[in-house]
Parts: structure tokens; sequence; C-alpha cells
């Protein structure tokens, strides 16, 4: 049996402002990132998710555009007046563009679901389908308090052996929940979440272990419990990067992604700028990412003389898609000449641009060998960096 592509659905239609800020909870920031983008970044950056929609109120979507700037997601489904409607179109749309997958039914208001929450939903989902089951994969999580009837006074105990939480994302074969769906559309009878319309029509839902993590942000004592959770996840990395060029014939010299006039350029593939080399690399080393030449082999001849702003821009998109922050870079420059200290401002200002960070986050040093070595007789300028990073583990 093949196995069909899978399709994240994010369901962000909601008017919930019970968090406060007077705007969706949706489009609040939590850690940085606004909550739907937080969201979106968790199924787009798996790499069992082949696609992803989300479902908005056709009232946000200038705040849609904003939280998914720069990720390249196809256009946003106008959702309903209820959930079940706003599910319902976006299932009717992935259908007509996918076809047979199996989908995943997530609320934007949960940011912080896990890869590994994920994987544990879509193995249920793909083990149901070989087994010729209807897909219906739900997490779920024990209730461990102890509960009781009343509202003043108390009036009984419940039994809560059998009581569940359940979360999102729920699994389900594409067409048969869109199929679902439709036959419900009207009826007056509403469902709260996608589990409970399959269990009306008689499937069976599977349960796999939910995160405590992947909580519902609804009021503003959850987002202060999940920005706790957010902070103890960070994990401090750092890179470092080297590089060297050497000396031909030229006029200027590239260094920093500033241009600086001299009797001699710098030999190499790209523009051989040796701080931006540095930094990329890095950058790189602080995701575990490899380094330059992974990323932008030397042999290709399409990065002949290229800016290496290129290099260190992309080095950035990969720690944006990673949810990191870079916190600090230091560069180094080591040569007799040119005079890095009248440029240093610039190259500071300039690294920071290409990051997208404050000025106060850069340090360019620049120091000689006191003529000693390759870069002390003249033949070349090096450049050492390090790049301290701020990653989130994954909170389950």
């Amino acid at each position: 049996m093949a196995t069909p592509p899978a399709l994240a659905l994010i369901v962000a239609g909601g008017r919930g402002a019970r968090a406060g800020d007077g705007l969706p909870k949706q489009y609040r920031t939590l850690g940085g990132m606004l909550v739907l983008r937080r969201a979106v970044l968790a199924f787009r950056d798996h790499p069992r998710i082949d696609h992803v929609r989300v479902v908005i109120h056709p009232d946000d979507c200038a705040r849609y555009e904003e939280a998914v700037h720069g990720l390249s997601l196809p256009a946003p489904v106008a959702g309903g007046t209820t959930r079940q409607e706003s599910v319902a179109a976006g299932l009717d749309l992935a259908l007509q563009e996918v076809g047979e997958a199996i989908v995943l039914i997530h609320d934007a208001a949960r940011p912080l679901v896990t890869a590994g929450l994920i994987d544990r939903c879509l193995a249920a989902a793909f083990d149901q389908r070989e087994r010729g089951l209807p897909v219906a994969v739900i997490p779920a999580l024990p209730v461990t308090d102890s509960l009781r009837r009343g509202t003043d006074c108390l009036t009984g105990e419940v039994d809560r052996t059998e009581l569940l939480r359940v979360q999102t994302p729920q699994c389900f074969d594409l067409a048969a929940i869109a199929a679902l769906h439709r036959q419900w559309a009207g009826s007056g009878e509403a469902f709260t979440d996608d589990a409970a319309l399959a269990m009306k029509a008689g499937w069976k839902v599977r349960t796999v272990p939910g995160d405590d993590a992947n909580l519902k942000v609804t009021t503003a004592e959850d987002f202060s419990r999940a920005e706790m959770l957010l902070a103890a996840a960070w994990c401090t990395r750092t890179g470092m990067g080297f590089d060297v060029h050497a000396f031909t014939e030229g006029d200027g010299v590239w260094v920093g992604g500033i241009r600086i006039a001299h009797d001699r350029a710098l030999k190499g593939h790209s523009d051989a700028d040796v701080g931006l080399h540095a930094v990329t690399d890095a950058l790189l080393g602080a995701l575990a990412a490899g380094d330059i030449g992974d990323h932008f082999p030397p042999s290709d001849p399409q990065w002949k003389g290229a800016d290496s702003s290129i290099f260190l821009e992309h080095a950035r998109r990969l720690a944006e898609r990673r949810g990191a922050r870079i916190d600090h870079v230091d560069l180094t420059i080591i040569c007799e000449a040119p005079r890095i200290g009248p440029h240093r401002a610039a190259i500071r200002a300039r690294i920071a641009g290409l990051l997208r960070v404050g000025l106060d986050r850069i340090s360019v040093k620049a120091t000689t060998t006191e003529q000693l070595g390759f870069t002390g007789r003249g033949e070349g300028i090096a450049a050492q960096a390090i790049v301290t990073i701020r990653v989130r583990e994954d909170v389950g």
C-alpha cells in the first residue's frame, strides 16, 4: 500500500481575546514569536509533514501575512462562523489540492506542539491505515486531579478512571473526515472537535500519549505558563568559524560585508570575504548544520564571485526555521593591512543587518600577528568568529 502524504491543517479562525492584549490569541507574541507562526513552524519543519494549510478568519488577512512572513505558505483558507465550518472549509480545499492524504487537524492555540507528539500521532495513523481501519488518532492525557461535582458546595465525586484530556493534532484520512463533515453540515449538531464527529460515525478513535506542554493558550495565565515552559527549554549553543584567503592582484578587499580599498584583492571562488565566511561557519556550527562548503560547494560555478552576504543570510534563515535566537557574534580579523579600525562600525552594522539583530550583539575586533606567519608577511587575511545562539529543545 502506497504511503500517502501528510498534511497539517492548522485552525486559526477564532476570535478569542480572553488572553488579553485586544488581539485574537493566535496573533499574540509568545517567546518572541507570534503564536500562529510558532504553531506553523512546528509542522512545516517536521520531516514527515508534506503540506501545511492554515484556516483563518476572513478579517485577519493582514495579521496572517505578518505571522507567516517568509515561510512560503499557500494562501490561507477563509474560515466559517464556527470551528466546525472552518475545519470543513479547510478539508474541502485540501482534498481538491492534495487528494489522498493523512490530515493532522491542529489548533493554532496549541503552539508548543513537539516533533515527538507529531511522530506519535503519525505512527498510529499509518498503523491504522495499514490495518484497514478508519484513521482516527488523537493525543490524550489522563486526568490526575480528584474530581467533584458542585458549585459553592460539593455534591458528589466523579470517577476519573476513564476520563481523558483530549488534545490536537487529531489525525484522519483526509477524504473520509471531509466526507463526514459534509454529511453533518447544516444538521444543527455541534461537535467540540473532530474526534467527536468520528465517534458519532461509529469510528474507533485511538489515543496516543499526549503532552502536558501542548497546552491550549486561552487565558493570560496560560500565556504565563507557556512562557515559563519556553524559558526552561532554551539551550545555549556556541559555534566557531575560521577562514583565510590569500592576496591576489586587485584594488580592494571584501571584509565583513564592506569593501575596503587596498592595493590588492583577496583570492577565492566567491568574493573571498573572510569575515562573513567566518561568521557563517560559526553560525552553521552552532546549529550543527555543517559548513559553507556543504551548502555552497566551491565546485559549483553558480557561486563564482558570489556576494558572501548570500551565505550568511542562508545560515540566518536556517536559524530562524529552527526557532533559534542569535545572542552574540564576536568576529576577529587578523591582518597587517589594510587597516580595519576605520571600518569596524560599518562592518558591525552590516553584519547586524544581515542577521537582523541589534548592533549591541555584534562585536568586531582587529589584530595583527606582529609580523609573524603568513598574515604577518602580508600574504593574506584571516578571520575567526564565535557565535552564541539559543535554541528551543522539545518541551515535551
